[in-house]
Order: C-alpha cells, then sequence, then structure tokens
C-alpha cells in the first residue's frame, strides 16, 4: 500500500526537524569541547580550523572502526592528545601566517 504524498511530506518535516536538533546538540557539544580545549582564544581562519577538525575525525575513524565499544577507552584517552595535537597545529598555523 503507497502512502499518499502529503504523508510522506509530513514525516519528511519531521524528520528534517529531528535532524535539525541533532545538528545542534552535536555542535554545542563539540563547541564546549573546543571552548574547554582553548580554542576559542586562537586566531585561525575557518578553513585551517576546519581542516584540523577533519585529521582529528579522520584520526578517531581509523582507531574505532569496526569497534564493539571497547575502543571507547582508548578514544578518551587519545582525545587530550588529539585535542593538544590540534591546539598545536592551530598555533603552527597562526605563527605560520604572522
Amino acid at each position: 500500500m503507497k502512502k499518499p504524498t502529503s504523508k510522506i511530506r509530513e514525516e519528511l518535516a519531521r524528520l528534517q526537524e529531528q535532524l535539525k536538533q541533532a545538528e545542534t546538540r552535536d555542535a554545542e557539544r563539540i563547541g564546549r569541547i573546543a571552548l574547554k580545549a582553548g580554542l576559542g582564544e586562537i586566531e585561525i581562519d575557518d578553513a585551517d580550523l576546519q581542516a584540523a577538525f577533519e585529521d582529528v575525525a579522520k584520526r578517531f575513524r581509523g582507531t574505532n572502526a569496526g569497534s564493539n565499544g571497547k575502543g571507547k577507552t582508548a578514544a578518551r584517552t587519545t582525545g587530550t592528545s588529539s585535542a593538544t595535537s590540534l591546539s598545536a597545529s592551530a598555533a603552527t598555523s597562526q605563527a605560520g601566517e604572522a
């Protein structure tokens, strides 16, 4: 049995709202962590900062690929060094721009 178009549109609108809320939660969480790591005090171009975040994401995806949750402790342990590395990378980038 096919769904009427109006029902599909309603479901799509509901899912888009859920996605928006989930993205807002993620952004707030990441923003809080970035501020705690001191990234709010560093003057860095948004493109450079995004590239640094992408590098961090690649590192964590590589270590947790196919994980069943057991790798989370290791990720948390390396999270501090990754944040430090990100800050160092941003500082290096900032020094190169000066």
